[in-house]
């Protein structure tokens, strides 16, 4: 009786049918009882793991383990920037001082920007486990009662207030007053919504930046030894490599990932040997370079040279979004003690050998990584470092299309192929559609630019933005929902900001440069997701209004001239509250309707994963045999509906509905006789009194983008054989 009292409650809320309120007494001992009751329907998703209610614990050994593994995940586009950010230094004849300062500048960046804010603070701003920018903003939805129409994937009920993911504790005033701002407020709301699809489009196009800027800065180091090399030849080679990298990407990483470690360790442990060895031989006092007063004195000779140079020296901390975006695959303190006490030291050794080698050949500053390498060994860290940068570039491309994936799930980017390619691992997954978008955009970067200091321009110019976003959004989180006292927020935010805020009117200088790669490439998603998001919340305001009433399905079902053949029907929709337009249109064309109608409501929360009790929501709707079922997923959820067990759990859950014998009786009648699953597929019609804009958004991007992507049954994973489309036109 809870789940038939949720949606009750729902349909008070529909003013179209005559709903007065909600009774949040009830709802919540009703809630209360619905998640005591033992669930044992979920066999359905074979795939999905029931999450534990509390955060899992690793020993010292475990957590170890995950350190160790991290190192070629996370850290392999991060390990691997010393190979391009001294090199892309441009100054003429640079002094000791010039070069202690340079290195001051980079290990202060490290240090500030990446252990401080990312290690220890940004990492625990996490969403169930999950981090990157969708974390961050479905950890605000989770607290902030979000309205604005452009909001992604806006399916909040009251209900979800006691939903465990969900809470809406009080705290201090300004937490109070901030988040009552937010949920009145549905142009900050819209601005959120803005921000989080902009780093989003900035990542996916890391994923493109990343393997042009690393796999051709580590080919680049064979003309160092051989001057018949040409740049022409190089570029070649890079893209041979890339073909094969993408190629290899329908394989997924696990066929791959057992080697990203050991090529890590090796390239971080031959980069500190060959550091403290060029450190001793060439000149023992750059040690100095750590103290931050050679900033100062660097700044102070170079002027404006100096805060030109900014735009390489951010070269260094290029990767370090991935700790966050990885998160998922790993837990903090292992991420933590991974750069702490191996990844830091390392490269700040590296690049103190660079350093040391430099003062004695500032010549060589073009060419730093590879010149700094002794004789004896440059062949074996040649190859190492190729190695290293295909670490690198996988990491990317595979935190690519777990963002494409996220996105689908919260119904912001056009339905493409996802195809899962662990069975143990769900997170690994690949997207065609979008390797192969990658590929093409990475081969042309790097046929375009053929390996010069433009193309590193643009991979910074990138970096820069989403960290800016994290920093924003990060301060959001404090703000709200961790209630953090304020002078802590202004210690964290102004600091980072300042710092962030003059690397990145550095790197603005270089847009003509090649900085205007990344904002063309982020445009280019961010169209796409505009255009879709855009096209979808009017689809959901259509649907909204048009919805039938209780009333009207009863009256339609119970005519005479409607025949009602034995199984079940189930109607899939995303409308939360009221019935779908479509199942008028079914009944009105058909004059059929099966015994049982089931209305399904697929849900996606803005949260990870949904607790095995809160998966599945059953009520009456009307007449006997109309009933309503709310499936709701996270967005690392499988939207899988497939195989008998689905119906089974589906039929279980509406025998606790059952009042009479009959009923069930015929419950267990139309499952032994079979389902279909009914599936509308909407066009929608921009009407002509709309502006241009909106007209050229509906009728010709989302049009475009609707009909070139996957179809509603792919995603929703439903058995195609037992599956019916319904067309309509929705003129908006």
């Amino acid at each position: 009786m809870g789940d038939s009292k949720i949606f009750s409650l729902m349909e008070e809320e529909d003013p179209e049918n005559g709903g007065t309120g909600t009774n949040n007494d009830d709802l919540e001992r009703d809630k209360d009882e619905h998640t005591d009751v033992v669930d044992r329907t979920l066999s359905f998703s074979k795939i999905y793991q029931p999450p534990l209610n509390k955060a899992k614990t690793y020993n010292a050994m475990q957590t170890l383990l995950l350190a160790y593994q991290s190192l070629g995940v996370v850290y392999g586009d991060l390990g691997t920037s010393p190979v391009n950010v001294l090199s892309s230094i441009r100054l003429s004849n640079p002094t000791e001082e010039d070069l202690l300062g340079i290195l001051s500048l980079i290990v202060w960046t490290l240090t500030l920007l990446v252990l401080v804010k990312y290690v220890f603070i940004v990492l625990h701003a996490d969403d169930h486990g999950e981090g990157g920018t969708f974390a961050l903003y479905s950890y605000l939805c989770r607290h902030i009662n979000f309205s604005s129409k452009f909001t992604i994937r806006n399916t909040r009920l009251e209900a979800d207030d006691s939903m465990r993911f969900y809470n809406s504790s009080r705290g201090s005033a300004l937490q109070s007053k901030t988040k009552k701002f937010l949920e009145s407020s549905s142009k900050a709301q819209s601005l959120l919504t803005f921000v989080a699809l902009l780093g989003t489009c900035m990542v996916i196009g890391d994923g493109a930046l990343t393997p042009a800027t690393c796999v051709l800065s580590a080919l680049q180091g064979i003309q160092s030894r051989s001057s018949k090399i040409t740049q022409g030849q190089v570029v070649f080679m890079a893209v041979v490599l890339l073909v094969a990298l993408f190629a290899f990407q329908r394989c997924g990483t696990s066929k791959v990932g057992f080697s990203f470690s050991p090529i890590m360790v090796m390239w971080f442990v031959s980069n500190v040997s060959i550091g403290i060895y060029n450190i001793f031989r060439y000149h023992p006092r750059v040690v100095k370079g750590l103290s931050p007063h050679y900033i100062y004195k660097f700044f102070a000779r170079n002027g404006k040279t100096g805060w030109d140079l900014l735009g390489a020296i951010f070269l260094s901390i290029t990767g370090a979004e991935a700790m966050f975006a990885d998160l998922g695959h790993f837990n903090k303190r292992a991420i933590q003690l991974a750069f702490s006490l191996f990844v830091y030291p390392s490269l700040v050794l590296t690049y103190a050998g660079e350093a040391a080698y430099l003062v004695k050949n500032p010549e060589k500053l073009s060419d730093a990584y590879y010149s700094s390498i002794p004789d004896q060994v440059y062949w074996p860290m040649f190859v190492i470092s190729t190695l290293s940068a295909v670490v690198s570039s996988q990491s990317m491309i595979s935190a690519s299309f777990s963002i494409v994936k996220q996105s689908l799930a919260l119904g912001c980017f056009p339905r493409v192929n996802m195809i899962h390619t662990s069975s143990k691992h769900e997170g690994q997954v690949y997207s065609p559609e979008i390797n192969y978008i990658l590929m093409i955009l990475c081969v042309a970067l790097v046929v375009g630019f053929k390996g010069g200091v433009e193309l590193s321009n643009a991979y910074g110019v990138v970096v820069i933005w989403v960290m800016i976003i994290t920093t924003f959004l990060t301060t959001l989180v404090m703000l709200v929902i961790w209630d953090t006292n304020f002078l802590l927020i202004c210690v964290f935010f102004f600091p980072c900001i300042l710092i962030e805020g003059i690397f990145m009117t550095s790197l603005l200088n270089k847009i003509p440069q090649g900085g205007w790669v990344p904002f063309a490439i982020s445009a280019f998603f961010l169209v796409i997701m505009l255009s879709w998001t855009y096209g979808r919340s009017k689809k959901s305001m259509y649907e909204a209004e048009k919805k039938m009433s209780i009333g009207e399905l009863n009256l339609m079902i119970s005519r005479a001239d409607v025949y009602r053949p034995p199984g079940i029907c189930f109607f899939c929709t995303d409308l939360v509250n009221g019935i779908p337009p479509i199942i008028r249109r079914y009944i009105e064309h058909t004059n059929s309707v099966r015994e049982i109608m089931v209305v399904v409501t697929v849900r996606t929360l803005p949260i990870k994963t949904v607790l095995p009790e809160e998966r599945l929501v059953v009520g009456k709707l009307g007449l006997e045999g109309v009933y309503r079922c709310l499936v709701q997923f996270g967005y690392k959820d499988p939207l899988s509906m497939e195989g008998d067990d689905y119906m089974a759990s589906v039929v279980e859950k509406l025998h606790e509905l059952a009042e009479t014998t009959g009923e069930r009786q015929q419950l267990e009648s139309a499952a032994e006789k079979g389902a279909v699953f009914v599936i509308g597929r909407t066009i929608l019609k921009s009407n002509k009194e709309k502006g241009w804009f909106a007209r050229f958004t509906i009728d010709h991007l989302y049009r475009f983008l609707q009909k070139n992507s996957c179809a509603a049954i792919s995603t929703l994973q439903v058995p195609p054989e037992n599956t019916l489309q319904v067309g309509m036109l929705y003129e908006i």
